[in-house]
């Protein structure tokens, strides 16, 4: 599928220097496809290591060791294939966008499943990931442009959050907000819920406007004749 990437995180200039070095450095034998299955390995890992959290001393130790595993995995997957000069496109993206999906939901079901995680939020966070992945999937079909990032912030920040949380849970899985005691988990799955449904319509509206413009609404046979 071609398409044309645009990542503009906080951490993308810097991230994408040093994939390239490591992608440079990685064994011949080593291929994208053992990268993107790394990735979903080691999100299933976080989900399951999320779901122990509460139960576990080494929960938080191992959601961050995973979502490290993931990032190296799903980030050079696709920096591989270019600097081999081996892309595959429509396969690289389909395949990659179904692991990152199966991974999320696993992810996330993880999370909901810890006992430190209200379901209902997790299945509202999950269904607001959904929502943003196929308006992404969508715009790049029609436009053609592939948008990694939302407002500075992209999967790599979103790991380093996810990190940081699971550490903050371990310690104390609750924080009081306006004299209320909540799940840290909850209080953060709805922010996130909030930004992911924020950017969605963002999104929305900005690719219909730009179709909108694209494909202007072709004249009647009156106003042609005229």
């Amino acid at each position: 599928m071609t398409h044309v990437r645009e990542h503009r995180s906080v951490l993308a200039r810097a991230e994408k220097t040093l994939l390239i070095r490591i992608a440079s450095r990685l064994p011949s034998s080593m291929t994208s496809d053992h990268l993107t299955a790394l990735a979903l390995v080691a999100m299933i890992g976080a989900g399951f290591s999320f779901a122990l959290i509460d139960t576990v001393w080494w929960g938080a130790a191992a959601v961050v060791l995973a979502l490290a595993v993931n990032w190296f995995g799903d980030s050079l997957d696709g920096t591989l294939a270019r600097v081999r000069n081996q892309q595959r496109p429509s396969y690289g993206y389909y395949v990659d966008h179904v692991v990152d999906l199966a991974g999320t939901v696993v992810l996330i079901a993880g999370m909901g499943s810890s006992g430190v995680m209200t379901p209902a939020v997790a299945l509202a966070l999950v269904g607001a990931y959904c929502l943003v992945s196929a308006e992404s999937y969508l715009a790049t079909h029609s436009l053609g442009v592939f948008r990694i990032s939302f407002a500075g912030v992209g999967p790599t920040e979103l790991r380093i959050v996810l990190a940081v949380g699971a550490v903050f849970v371990a310690v104390d899985p609750w924080a009081t907000i306006a004299g209320r005691r909540l799940f840290l988990l909850d209080v953060g799955g709805v922010v996130a819920t909030a930004g992911l449904l924020t950017a969605f319509v963002a999104s929305s509206v900005r690719n219909a406007r730009a179709l909108y413009l694209a494909e202007p609404l072709p004249r009647s046979q009156q106003e042609r004749a005229a």
